[in-house]
C-alpha cells in the first residue's frame, strides 16, 4: 500500500497497485507532478533526483530510526549519531516555540543546523572506518551518509518539514489494522481498503469526524449524481469549509 499526503491542505491518498513496490508505481502516482516531494530511504525514490522540477528532500525520523536500531549493539557510538540528530531536532522545537515564519526557519536551519550537519557528515565518515559494513552501526551509517545530501536540503527551505512523520501518522492505522485482520483477502478488497483509508485520513487531517462526515455524504451523494453537481464538494476538507459557513 502506497501513501501519499498534500502537504499544504492534509488529504491523504492510499494506492494499492497489486502489492507493487515498483518505481513504475513511484512514478504513476507523481506523474505530471513538479514541487517538493518528501520521502524515506527506500532507493525507489532515487530516480526523482533525475526529474527537473522535482526538489527531493529525506526524512531525519527514519535516519534517526537507523541508530536507534543499532542501540544494543553499539551504545557508544549510536548515541553519538543520536546526538547530532536531536540538535537539529531541538532548534526546529524552538522554531516552533518562537512561530518563526518560513523565511525565519530557515535562516535558522542555515546558521545553526547546517554547520551541525557538516559535524555530521565527518562523524559518519570517521566513524566508518571503526566499524563493521554489516553490522547494524555499519548499516546506520551507510543509510545516513548516502542519504545525506537529501537529508540536508531541508535547510533550505523552511516550509518543509524535517521529516515525514504526517505519512507516518496517517500509516499507522493501516499499520494495526494489518495486524489484526492479516490481510485484505484479494486485490479488488485492498484497492477497496486504499480508497476506506484515504477518506477517513483525510477527515482527521481535516479535522473532521469521520462518522459525522459519511453519514452526511452517503445521504447527499444521490442529490449530487442526480442533479450533476461537483462531487468534490464532499471531500472531507471542501465539505467542512461548506459546513462551517453554513453554521
Amino acid at each position: 500500500m502506497w501513501c501519499v499526503r498534500d502537504a499544504l491542505h492534509g488529504s491523504v491518498c492510499f494506492s494499492y497497485d497489486f502489492g507493487s513496490r515498483s518505481k513504475a508505481t513511484a512514478h504513476r502516482l507523481l506523474l505530471g507532478y513538479q514541487g517538493n516531494v518528501q520521502v524515506d530511504g527506500y532507493n525507489v525514490y532515487d530516480d526523482f533526483e533525475k526529474i527537473q522540477g522535482i526538489t527531493l528532500y529525506g526524512c531525519w525520523a527514519h535516519a534517526r530510526r537507523k541508530f536507534v536500531e543499532a542501540f544494543d549493539e553499539d551504545n557508544q557510538k549510536a548515541t553519538q549519531g543520536l546526538v547530532y540528530i536531536n540538535k537539529l531536532y531541538h532548534i526546529e522545537s524552538v522554531a516552533d516555540d518562537m512561530k518563526l515564519t518560513a523565511d525565519q526557519r530557515k535562516d535558522k536551519r542555515k546558521t545553526e543546523a547546517y554547520p551541525i550537519i557538516c559535524e555530521f557528515e565527518k562523524w559518519l565518515g570517521d566513524t566508518w572506518l571503526k566499524v563493521l559494513p554489516g553490522s547494524r552501526m555499519g548499516k546506520a551509517i551507510q543509510y545516513n551518509y548516502t542519504l545525506l545530501p537529501r537529508l540536508a536540503r531541508y535547510v533550505n527551505e523552511g516550509r518543509i518539514n524535517i521529516d515525514n512523520n504526517l505519512i507516518e501518522n496517517a500509516i499507522r492505522p493501516l499499520a494495526i489494522g494489518r495486524k489484526n485482520y492479516l490481510f485484505c483477502g484479494n486485490d479488488d478488497s485492498a484497492v477497496r481498503a486504499a480508497i476506506i483509508y484515504s477518506l477517513i485520513s483525510s477527515c482527521k487531517a481535516a479535522g473532521v469526524d469521520p462518522r459525522e462526515w459519511m453519514t452526511d455524504i452517503l445521504r447527499k451523494l444521490p442529490v449530487y449524481k442526480e442533479s450533476k453537481m461537483d462531487i468534490k464538494e464532499l471531500l472531507p476538507r471542501n465539505w467542512k469549509n461548506r459546513t462551517d459557513s453554513s453554521n
